[in-house]
């Protein structure tokens, strides 16, 4: 088992920044899983923001959040990080980080693919 919890949402103004942090625990972090941010907003479906390798070395990034947001990890500290600047209105959800077990080396972009979820942080930019 692996618990997940977010941390670092709240309010910002359009323009502003946020860093999201994922604390992992239950299970060894730093080579076994790969990781995924995802956001849902209200009324719509959850949607992929950012994923990473378990080393680190390869992320994919939402198109709408490229060069806005950085996805990164510290193994060592068993946290996953979400660094989002230039945030807009649009950027307004519940943000949740994901673990994904399988063997591959990509991380993934699908929800279906990943094993473990976090409660959720709210995340809200006010125009």
């Amino acid at each position: 088992q692996v618990q997940l919890v977010e941390s670092g949402g709240g309010l910002v103004q359009a323009g502003g920044s946020l860093t999201l942090s994922c604390a992992a625990s239950g299970r060894t972090f730093s080579s076994r899983y790969k990781m995924g941010w995802f956001r849902q907003a209200p009324g719509k479906e959850r949607e992929f923001v950012a994923a990473i390798s378990r080393n680190g070395v390869t992320t994919y990034y939402l198109d709408s959040v490229k060069g806005r947001f950085t996805i990164s990890r510290d193994n060592a500290k068993n946290t996953l990080y979400l660094q989002m600047n230039s945030l807009k209105p649009e950027d307004t959800a519940v943000y949740y980080c994901a673990a994904d077990f399988r063997a591959t080396y990509y991380p993934s972009r699908e929800p279906t693919e990943y094993d473990y979820w976090g409660q959720g942080t709210q995340v809200t930019v006010s125009s």
